[in-house]
Formats: C-alpha cells, structure tokens, sequence
C-alpha cells in the first residue's frame, strides 16, 4: 500500500472507485440486510465500529464476507473534546476489541462525533496502530432519518470518483437507500470498494 497522510479525505480521482464507509452501530438483523444488499450487487463497505456495539457475530459477519471492518472509538463520545489520556483509551479499547475479535485492529480509524482528527488524536490513533485517519467528502446525514429518498439524493449529488462516504448501518432509511445508490453509482460506472482497495 502507498505511503498515506495522516488523515484523508477521499481517494485517488482517477480511478471508478468510492468507498461506503459506515458507521458501526444498530442491531445485528439491520446489520445484517444492509450487508446483503450491498452483497447482492456485488460491491463491499468498511464498517468502523463503535466498540461496545462489536461482538463475534458482527465482526465474523463483516470480514467473513470480505468488508473492511476498523476503529471507530469504544464508546462514541467526542473524541475531539476529551482529555488526550480519556482520547488514548477510547482508541487502545476499540483497537483492543478488534484485535480479540478478529486479531487484527484493522487497518482504519475515523474519529468519533468528528469529521476530521485533531493533530492529537492523530498521533494517539498512530501510537494505536493506524497510520491514517479517515474522514469523508460526501455526507450523506442518514443519521437525520430524512429518508431514503433524500439519503440517495444527498450521495448522488456529492459521490466523485475516489469518494469516500459517510453513512450509519441501524437507520431503516439507510436500509431502503442503499440499492438506490449503488443503481446512481453504476449508471455512472462507479463501484463501490473497501477503503483498502481505494487506497491501494
């Protein structure tokens, strides 16, 4: 893989590639049909987990079906407003947790109730593991529950090659979106890949 910065935002332009990138929370069920739907279409996502939500069947769920799955801090507070040493075990607890779930602590993290990371957290998510941060270029605020109709049109509007896009597995309206965007997607002949193969 190529030398990353610190943090990115989106991948390379020139290639027919973005990344969904979904925030890890929600029951398994929901989990699980949002999966299947981007599955049935043949693409992958990256799941960064909150690490309270992640247990052996999630875990074994996403990386048995080859999704990345990453850090997304242990209890989802905002990261950027903690004390560094309260920031630390946010991260180390997580990367903890995927490491017995999966003996890896993955290869991503994304700051939580963050867009981008702060310098410090940065460097304590480098000390933990994970050599680049990920933040996002297309928003597409699924956590509003605005519905699918308006969750399709906020990505579709936005997706360029190389984006990387933030959405939340446990909405139902992400659920009913997601066909809708992987159809927006293909008609401009772009697929849907883990951050791993948009960066490499």
């Amino acid at each position: 893989m190529p030398r990353l910065p610190g943090e990115v935002l989106h991948g390379p332009r020139d290639r027919p590639l973005v990344a969904l990138t979904f925030h890890g929370a929600g029951t398994l069920a929901l989990t699980e049909k949002v999966l299947a739907a981007i599955e049935r279409e043949h693409a992958r996502a990256t799941v960064l987990a909150v690490g309270t939500w992640l247990d052996r069947p999630i875990a074994d769920r996403i990386t048995g079906a080859g999704h990345d799955l990453g850090n997304h801090t242990m209890h989802h507070l905002d990261i950027s407003a903690l004390p560094a040493d309260q920031a630390r075990r946010e991260i180390e607890d997580c990367a903890a947790r995927l490491h017995a779930l999966t003996g890896t602590v993955g290869s991503w993290f994304r700051p939580s109730a963050a867009r981008r990371a702060t310098p410090l957290v940065q460097e304590l998510a480098r000390r933990a593991g994970y050599l680049t941060c990920l933040s996002y270029d297309v928003d597409s605020r699924d956590y509003l529950n605005p519905g699918a109709r308006a969750i399709t049109a906020d990505v579709l509007r936005e997706v360029r090659p190389g984006s990387l896009v933030s959405l939340h597995l446990g909405h139902p309206g992400t659920l009913a979106a997601i066909p809708r965007i992987l159809d927006g997607l293909h008609r401009r002949e772009l697929r849907a890949v883990t951050v791993t193969e948009l960066l490499t």
